[in-house]
């Protein structure tokens, strides 16, 4: 199975951020540990072109990017301290993703060892998040006509409003957002579909939300691509949380996701999303479960 990733997806935060930049290196760590590596080929991200960004993101905000001349402004709203270093490496991730789902369309599921950077909008960052990864690929797959039609099946515990607010208006792709409702973002631009869940949602409940809505995405949709933001922030103890999924109810999540959009001969590209547990480690061991799971698929493919 095709994986991006790229030693630059980590950036060296101050040690009291919250955002947990090394699970990145730490996912990529278990992943050799548990053997599973041998599994995967991984396949190194360049820089993503300005060209390529232009396809969702305005000349102005990426002129700003560029020349590290974001306002103070926009530093506040994007909630991460922005370096040259972090512009690079949401270059980096936005390239990984467009590879990442590359593969998938060859070869049926792939995955990003990162993304899933669904706050961007096309003229800021905020939450975290400098380029929307997803938006940026299936822009570009639409305008080269390598796919008509793309689902993006968000389980990230935060609605993906950049996501949203830059498909608005675009009928070829679907966004199915399934989120904590009194969580981040405030305003919430609509989806396609949103389903928002109270907070202290165990895994019945959240499983008996997702299941029916995303059969019914794939059946009248009926996409070309899937994007999974497979986020581990809905599990129990996540400092932002505020969901009650146990570790059994995220791998039953992604055992769902993986084996519908494979059951329905979908392309399947994942991107991580968020995760705040309480340590790094823990973050980074959680995100390995979806790498489980679709690996697991890709290994039944196979024979």
């Amino acid at each position: 199975m095709h994986v991006s990733f790229h030693e630059g997806y980590r950036v060296d935060l101050p040690p009291t951020h919250p955002y947990p930049m090394g699970k990145y290196l730490l996912l990529r760590s278990i992943l050799d540990e548990r053997g599973l590596s041998a599994m995967i080929s991984y396949r190194e991200p360049s820089e993503a072109s300005l060209a390529l960004l232009l396809r969702v993101h305005t000349p102005a905000y990426l002129d700003r990017l560029a020349a590290d001349a974001l306002t103070p402004p926009e530093r506040r709203q994007l909630g991460i301290p922005f370096t040259p270093r972090l512009w690079r490496r949401a270059r980096l991730t936005v390239e990984g993703t467009r590879l990442a789902a590359m593969a998938a369309l060859n070869q049926g599921l792939a995955a990003n060892l990162a993304g899933g950077t669904h706050h961007a909008f096309a003229d800021h960052g905020e939450g975290f998040c400098v380029l929307n990864d997803v938006a940026v690929t299936l822009e570009e797959l639409l305008a080269t006509n390598q796919i008509q039609r793309a689902l993006v099946v968000d389980l990230d515990v935060h609605q993906g409003n950049g996501t949203a607010a830059i498909f608005a208006s675009k009928q070829a792709v679907y966004t199915l957002s399934l989120h904590g409702e009194r969580n981040y973002p405030t305003i919430k631009p609509p989806s396609t579909h949103d389903l928002g869940l109270p907070d202290g949602t165990n895994d019945e409940a959240y499983l008996d939300a997702l299941r029916p809505a995303l059969v019914h995405a794939l059946a009248t949709h009926q996409p070309d691509l899937v994007f999974y933001v497979a986020g581990v922030d809905v599990v129990d103890g996540d400092r932002y949380g505020r969901l009650a999924l146990t570790e059994a109810g995220l791998r039953l999540r992604e055992q769902f996701v993986i084996d519908t959009v494979r059951d329905a001969r979908c392309p399947l590209a994942i991107v991580l999303g968020g995760g705040y547990a309480t340590t790094t480690q823990r973050t980074a061991e959680l995100h390995t479960i979806v790498f489980e799971e679709a690996l697991r698929r890709w290994q039944s493919e196979q024979i």
